[in-house]
């Protein structure tokens, strides 16, 4: 008999219901905080393109004075911060029917815009690069309102020798017309236009395996059935290899273009020198990976032992570790246990975290049409973040949940804090406090229970995350690189190549050869379901982040207050500074092994108490 946990019995659940219509309002949305209807966005977009050529009057005479170069910098941050309200309403809308073709030529506009707006400004970096830091720090003294710019102009000099001339800029700025294709025609391929495989399962039951059913169905206890679903929801992939290799490697042409605009050697080193991020901590990363895929491989025997099964197959990778125990939880139960683990980061946290909740910031349930997968979006500044799910009541999905929100909290706290010129923080911090919420929500959960069957799972999901967002992202950035370096050597990519080098690492990683895990090879198409390769080296930021959260987390749960303390600050830090530097005065020093380094015992740790349960079951 299984075990299904939720809270409330008389509490509808939504998860299966794909018409958008009979969701209630309190599972949904509310957007009008940032404009009340399409009309009042539509107005906005004009008063916005009418402001726009305002910017050209400081054209030219940016280093005439203190106040010139405060009076541009003021109204360019304004406008951007309007900009990316206007982007941020089209977009979600957009995201919540990627078939509404009114919402898709909203966000269409906005990203002509978005060009215009930064061809219009490009004269502004090589303006500022004709002087000196000292005239900066001369400009600061004698303008106090500079000062929130101080960082982004010390920035600006630190690239001079990657910042081009004016008309190199516009041009760079222009090429944004066309920049965004190859990610755009993958959302809504991926999303609304692919056909989706329909099968029967071994109930009878027929799912159509969009990408929300394959992300329920792909954990299904019955193994035959997860067997079916991985072959028909890969094989269709793969029946459009060649559709999507093509897509890919235009993303990665785009990437090249901007590399040698931008006068790097190589695609990564463009990407991560945006965050000054060394090349050496994304290489290092993963050569650590690589040095302990023996302890990825004990968590995979055991992975194989728990489920009982003479071999394990990439199908079995997300099956519930241990037999009748399905662990499951209403939206309600899953918000619950999320704000009760929150405790230990205190009483503020908590407040701002249940008025996400109670105020419809969440987007919650799946809907025909809707993107797939689960982000927060804190970018609209005078607002406050939005996050959308697609729970379907799985314990994943609980920690989905505290992991988006955990991404809220820093929006909202750097919003705060922050003026809006530093108010973004890095992409490489980003995944710090959404992985942190994660390492409380498994805490609190192995605190509050104590049934070993239930702890064994909690565990094992543990180490699935640890799997998900450390080995198996750091296997995505290690495909990234290759790929990438490929096309710098002037190779050709097409849909077979990228699926023979995708296998190939895929099966290093998860001992195929060793006998510890058989990647089928179905699997070889894995890479054209993962929307992150287009998004220019994002992936590994989730190892890196999960490894400091995993440092960061054990010191807070220890009750250092002063670890807490430094971790709120950190929160409310925005891009005040370099996330490197962010980190450090966190106490995490990620140019070092020691966070990885701790991560490993932590996930060692994990497995001993699995096999001393294990040990006392037999």
């Amino acid at each position: 008999m299984s075990i299904e946990r939720f809270h409330t019995a008389g509490v509808a659940d939504f998860s299966l219901e794909r018409d958008r219509a009979k969701i209630p309002d309190n599972f949904k949305w509310d957007i009008t905080a940032i404009y009340s209807d399409d009309a009042s966005w539509k107005n906005a977009k004009q008063r916005f393109v009418a402001e726009l050529p305002e910017i050209e009057r400081y054209r030219g005479k940016l280093t005439e004075s203190a106040q010139t170069l405060f009076g541009c910098l003021d109204l360019v941050s304004r406008l951007g911060k309007e900009y990316t309200r206007l982007y941020c309403y089209a977009s979600m809308n957009s995201d919540l029917d990627t078939r509404n073709a009114t919402y898709l030529g909203m966000e269409q506009e906005m990203s002509a815009l978005g060009a215009d707006f930064g061809a219009k400004s490009s004269f502004i970096e090589p303006e500022i690069l004709k002087v000196d830091k000292s005239t900066i720090d001369a400009f600061i003294a004698s303008e106090p309102k500079l000062e929130i710019y101080r960082h982004n102009l010390y920035d600006t000099l630190r690239r001079k020798d990657h910042t081009g001339s004016e008309g190199e800029e516009k041009i760079i700025a222009d090429a944004g017309l066309m920049s965004d294709a190859p990610g755009s025609v993958y959302n809504i391929f991926s999303n609304a236009d692919f056909p989706f495989a329909e099968i029967e399962l071994h109930d009878g039951k027929k799912v159509k395996l969009d990408q929300s059913a394959f992300a329920l169905h792909k954990s299904d206890a019955n193994r035959d059935d997860r067997e079916k679903v991985f072959a028909a929801y890969f094989g269709k992939l793969n029946e459009f290899r060649r559709t999507f290799g093509t897509n890919l490697f235009a993303e990665i042409k785009k990437n090249m273009f901007f590399m040698r605009a931008r006068k790097y050697h190589s695609c990564l080193e463009h990407a991560l020198d945006g965050g000054n991020i060394p090349v050496a901590v994304y290489k290092g990363l993963i050569d650590n990976v690589n040095a302990n895929l023996d302890t990825f491989h004990r968590y995979l025997k055991l992975r194989k032992r728990l489920l009982g099964v003479d071999e394990l197959h990439y199908y079995d990778l997300y099956a519930p570790l241990v037999k009748d125990i399905d662990l499951k939880y209403q939206y309600d139960e899953a918000r619950k246990h999320v704000l009760s683990s929150l405790a230990p980061l205190g009483d503020e946290y908590i407040d701002i975290s249940r008025k996400c909740f109670d105020e419809r910031w969440v987007d919650v349930f799946p809907n025909e049409g809707k993107r797939s997968g689960a982000y927060s979006n804190g970018a609209v500044y005078d607002v406050h973040p939005y996050i959308l799910l697609n729970y379907n009541g799985k314990y994943d999905d609980v920690s989905t949940l505290t992991h988006e929100l955990g991404h809220t909290m820093h929006s909202y706290l750097s919003n705060k804090h922050q003026p809006y010129p530093t108010s973004h923080y890095s992409i490489f911090v980003a995944e710090v406090a959404s992985t942190f919420n994660e390492a409380l929500l498994m805490d609190y959960m192995l605190k509050t229970i104590s049934d070993p069957g239930v702890r064994l799972s909690l565990l094992g999901n543990y180490l699935d995350g640890i799997r998900g967002t450390v080995f198996r992202q750091v296997q995505f950035s290690e495909f990234e690189l290759a790929i990438h370096e490929r096309a710098e050597k002037g190779e050709a990519l097409t849909g077979d190549g990228f699926s023979k080098l995708y296998d190939t690492i895929a099966k290093r990683y998860y001992g195929h050869d060793k006998g510890v895990c058989v990647v089928d090879d179905m699997m070889q198409i894995e890479w054209a379901h993962i929307p992150h390769f287009y998004y220019h080296f994002y992936v590994y930021q989730y190892a890196t982040s999960f490894t400091a959260s995993a440092a960061l987390s054990e010191q807070v749960l220890a009750g250092d207050t002063g670890t807490t303390k430094r971790y709120m600050q950190l929160l409310s830090s925005g891009g005040s500074d370099y996330p490197i530097e962010l980190l450090k005065r966190a106490g995490i020093d990620m140019t070092t092994s020691l966070p990885f380094d701790l991560t490993m015992k932590k996930m060692n740790r994990a497995m001993d108490e699995i096999e001393q349960i294990l040990a006392k079951k037999t």
